[in-house]
């Protein structure tokens, strides 16, 4: 969030007026995904130094304003974001999350859980319903890990499977509806260059499987609160 962080929060606060708010921040620790797949965002540069410092502003700027502010320890803040988001759409609550992470959007449910990107529409935010993420990626939200496990994601150095992109990857499980029915259907491909497709599916079956294990949320973290 960094120098504009209290302002950023005072205006979510005065547009959504929301009766319960959480922020949460990385805390580092065991991270499951890279003991699964050591490669796992090993691609990004370290913290700059000169932002550093912005994560203490942000903590304090949530502690003045009595926001509830979480440390994802030996998780993911996705992961706790995902846990908070089921937990208060069980108990009947309307959930916006605020980010910019497509992987988010996973947990989109028409008129119950909606996702606000703040650097979107210069600083306005976009906010995502279902409809908005299937537009973006070809699919509904309850089918986009299947897609990102097949398209990549270069941010967290995960590659899906080499040779197929957004498109194509919307199409197959367009086609198919899941990773697993998309591999246990193989025959019934029908996009352009099946043929391609298929020898790439088969010969990166296993990376794929494990591709939608880790774009997957994990939405029972035991220590959000």
């Amino acid at each position: 969030m960094g120098a504009s962080s209290a302002e950023l929060l005072l205006r979510l606060i005065g547009d959504h007026q929301p009766a319960y708010m959480a922020v949460v921040f990385d805390a580092g620790g065991r991270d499951e995904r890279a003991e699964l797949y050591p490669q796992y965002k090993q691609n990004r540069d370290e913290c700059p130094a000169d932002l550093a410092p912005q994560f203490e502003l942000a903590r304090r700027a949530s502690a003045a304003l009595g926001l509830c502010a979480i440390n994802a320890v030996d998780a993911e803040a996705d992961d706790v974001i995902a846990t908070l988001a089921r937990r208060a759409h069980q108990a009947g609550q309307k959930v916006v999350i605020v980010s910019s992470d497509k992987d988010l959007m996973q947990l989109v449910i028409e008129g119950q859980i909606e996702l606000l990107d703040t650097m979107k529409e210069e600083g306005r935010g976009k906010l995502y319903g279902p409809r908005e993420v299937e537009e973006k990626f070809g699919v509904p939200p309850a089918q986009l890990a299947d897609v990102l496990a097949l398209m990549g994601d270069s941010s967290d150095n995960l590659p899906g499977v080499p040779g197929i992109g957004p498109k194509t990857a919307a199409q197959l499980i367009q086609q198919l509806g899941s990773v697993d029915g998309l591999l246990n259907g193989l025959d019934k491909i029908t996009v352009r260059g099946k043929d391609r497709v298929q020898a790439l599916l088969r010969e990166h079956r296993d990376q794929l499987l494990l591709m939608r294990r880790l774009v997957a949320l994990k939405e029972d973290v035991p220590a959000a609160p």
